[in-house]
């Protein structure tokens, strides 16, 4: 009968936090993800070719490497710290001639941690934080905070012919400014006069700020 195998899940090595704080340690923004597979297409690109490769040279093993730990983390930086080498030569080495493929494997690594990025803010705006109830320097208790500005913001995103408010975008408008004067050009070929178009636009634009304001302040209201 074969005998189980107590080898750790590559998971448990990844999702380990030694921040002292519980909330930072129950949260998924403290960890990586794991890396990418070795036959994963992200890994697949045609590494640069070093012409005369020296000792440090960033070769086409690394450069998987560091592909993968930015895939894994999102942040150049540590993935840089996971290969041993600096950003000063991570970079030459993206904008040298030949190198397009590394080029544009980083830009889809860093498409993949900005994805677990999102999915983490979903994931709080939804199920919201902890926060600590303290008393007399203690800590009795948690309650937990949901963030309307984060929901609000995600939401816009996600959905914006539903969410997006016009308002933050056209309130701003004066004349003079490229778009103001578009939509004069637009208008003014109509029957309107151009003082009737001009305070057509100008009830438009006063109409979206107050809407803008009233969700601000009922945003504000609810934090």
């Amino acid at each position: 009968m074969p005998q189980p195998d107590n080898t750790p899940h590559p998971a448990a090595k990844a999702l380990q936090c030694k921040s002292p704080r519980p909330g930072r340690r129950t949260s998924r923004t403290a960890f990586t993800d794991l890396p990418p597979e070795p036959d994963d297409p992200l890994l697949g690109f045609a590494p640069y070719l070093h012409r005369a490769p020296r000792r440090n040279s960033i070769t086409p093993e690394r450069q998987r490497a560091f592909i993968a730990a930015l895939a894994a983390t999102g942040i150049v930086t540590q993935a840089a710290l996971r290969i041993g080498a600096s950003l000063e030569a991570l970079y030459r080495l993206r904008n040298q001639p030949g190198a397009e493929a590394f080029s544009a494997a980083w830009e889809a690594a860093i498409d993949r941690g900005v994805a677990r990025l999102e999915d983490c803010a979903l994931e709080r705006a939804i199920a919201g934080e902890q926060r600590p109830i303290v008393r007399q320097g203690e800590v009795v208790g948690t309650w937990t905070r949901h963030d309307n500005a984060l929901l609000m913001f995600l939401l816009r995103q996600r959905r914006a012919r539903r969410w997006y408010s016009e308002a933050g975008s056209y309130a701003a408008l004066r004349p003079g400014h490229p778009v103001y004067e578009r939509l004069r050009a637009e208008w003014s070929g109509d029957d309107e006069s151009e003082e009737d178009v001009l305070a057509s636009i100008t009830r438009m634009i006063e109409d979206m700020r107050d809407r803008r304001e009233a969700n601000e302040a009922l945003l504000a209201e609810e934090d």
